[in-house]
């Protein structure tokens, strides 16, 4: 019998998070080992475990798995959260593309100087107003469905849940203007595994802190500062 899929990233949120998210959305147990220390990094660099000499790396199904978007999908379709023909599967990676693009407005966030981060979260609640949740929004109402691809979840599903609660801790109204997306975060909230993930206790990761961006910095030799887009 197969392991559980072990997850090697910083004891933080970033690039890992989603895949996080998408095990515990499948009901899914996971282990973890944090990456505290830049011989750990070089360790996994010098057994060949990090084809592109980047993390996050999950190891699943006897493989060593790296790039984020490929550790999603992979998990996405051995738990059936792919969709059911390939046409879905295409608009599930669609609306999965477009959240992306809204999250990497909010994942260089705790990296930026106290000026880049007022100046960035005006833009993440920005974009996700006026250009990202909107368009969510149509979808659920056109199609009168529950999720955005049909009435089972699926990982874009997942995924869009986990960035709305991330521009709610930005701003906690930014859904007034979205009751169809009010209507989804609360289906999609009341799940039981992704209930369980959302209380106390679990292996989501809270808000990124300076301890976090420290061993970032550390570990990965992150010497300059990113700037706000």
């Amino acid at each position: 019998m197969a392991g559980k899929p072990k997850l090697y990233y910083f004891d933080g949120r970033g690039k890992m998070e989603s895949i996080r998210w998408l095990l515990a959305a499948a009901g899914v147990e996971f282990e973890e080992e944090f990456l505290e220390t830049r011989e750990q990094y070089e360790k996994l660099l010098k057994d060949g475990s990090l084809m592109f000499q980047q993390v996050p790396m999950v190891e699943i199904d006897g493989m060593k798995m790296v790039q984020t978007r490929a550790i999603l999908s992979y998990i996405a379709a051995k738990y059936n959260l792919y969709g059911k023909d390939l046409k879905e599967r295409a608009l599930i990676d669609m609306y999965v593309g477009g959240t992306d693009d809204l999250m990497g407005f909010i994942m260089i966030f705790p990296f930026l100087s106290a000026e880049d981060k007022e100046k960035q979260c005006a833009l993440i609640v920005q974009k996700a107003t006026s250009r990202y949740f909107p368009a969510y929004e149509k979808v659920l109402k056109d199609h009168g469905q529950n999720f955005l691809v049909g009435n089972n979840f699926s990982w874009a599903d997942v995924h869009l849940l986990e960035a709305i609660l991330m521009v709610e801790e930005k701003k906690s109204d930014v859904l007034s203007g979205f009751p169809h997306l009010q209507a989804f975060k609360a289906r999609m909230s009341s799940i039981p595994t992704i209930k369980k993930f959302l209380e106390p206790g679990s292996q989501r990761k809270p808000v990124p802190d300076d301890k976090y961006v420290e061993t970032v910095r550390r570990v990965l030799r992150m010497y300059y500062d990113m700037k706000a887009n």
